[in-house]
Order: C-alpha cells, then sequence, then structure tokens
C-alpha cells in the first residue's frame, strides 16, 4: 500500500531541509495525542542510524518500533524503513523539490500492515486516517518553522 502526504511551502528546499536535520526536529513532528517516547533518536545524515519509539497502539497495545536511516541526499531526500515494529513493511521517503513558490515537501510511504489480509482490509478504516492526521501535524509543523524563520 502507498501513502503520500504532499504540501507547498513557501521557502527554499534548503531551508525545508534545514528543519529537518535540527537536533530536535522528530520531537517536534511528534504529534502530541501520539503519546510516543523517543528511545533512541537517528541522525538522519548517517546512513544506518536507528531510531526507537516505543507506543501504545490505540492506546493499549504496547509498540517497539526500530527504524534505520538507509538514503541521504542533501537536500533533496533521506529514506528510513522499519527493521522492526507495527507494520509487515515500511518504507518512508522524505522528499523536498524546488516549487514555484518554494519548495515541495513529500512524504511517500510504503507500507504493509500488519495482520495479513485483516490488516489491508482494515487499512482505510484504522491506519489511512491516522496517517492523515499525522501527516497534516508534521506539515504544520515543517511549514510554520520554515516560513516563520525564512
Amino acid at each position: 500500500m502507498r501513502f503520500v502526504k504532499e504540501s507547498v511551502i513557501h521557502a527554499s528546499p534548503e531551508r525545508v531541509w534545514a528543519f529537518h536535520e535540527l537536533p530536535d526536529a522528530f520531537e517536534r513532528l511528534l504529534p502530541p495525542w501520539e503519546k510516543a517516547t523517543i528511545v533512541q533518536k537517528a541522525d538522519i545524515s548517517v546512513v544506518g542510524s536507528r531510531a526507537i519509539i516505543e507506543q501504545k497502539i490505540f492506546g493499549i497495545v504496547p509498540s517497539r518500533w526500530v527504524a534505520e536511516h538507509t538514503a541521504y541526499d542533501p537536500p533533496h531526500i533521506f529514506e528510513d524503513v522499519q527493521i522492526s515494529g507495527p507494520f509487515a513493511k515500511w518504507r518512508h521517503r522524505h522528499i523536498i523539490e524546488p516549487h514555484a513558490e518554494g519548495a515541495l515537501l513529500r512524504d511517500d510511504i510504503e507500507y504493509e500492515p500488519p495482520l495479513w489480509i485483516f490488516g489491508a482490509l482494515a487499512a482505510p478504516f484504522a491506519i489511512v486516517p491516522k496517517l492523515e492526521k499525522m501527516f497534516a501535524y508534521r506539515h504544520d509543523v515543517t511549514r510554520k518553522w520554515c516560513e516563520d524563520n525564512a
């Protein structure tokens, strides 16, 4: 399955990239309703760097997510893949492209839900709305920082 969120940000691609390289960028991008704990931060500039996040799925099921950075090409793309966690597969590309009005920020996610066919059937109701809400929040946070500090 695939999820894509795009936003035009009125700042240069380099500025959008700079936001993602802030030491506390990941903390800023965590929606307050997620109640996630960062056990280990990853350095996006280091391919092989791993992030470890603990959270509760649906607020009750403990989950530990390990994601490894697999690509880094400033100021265009960085990528992480799930090593272990709640999904059967997860590959997240963070893409920044020049745009006539500044930069286009694209989160491109290829994923396979857990629980085989049951997860695929539930994805439109249980996964996609959560991704839409989370990435709307992330893009809003990114946009505000980039445009307010441009």
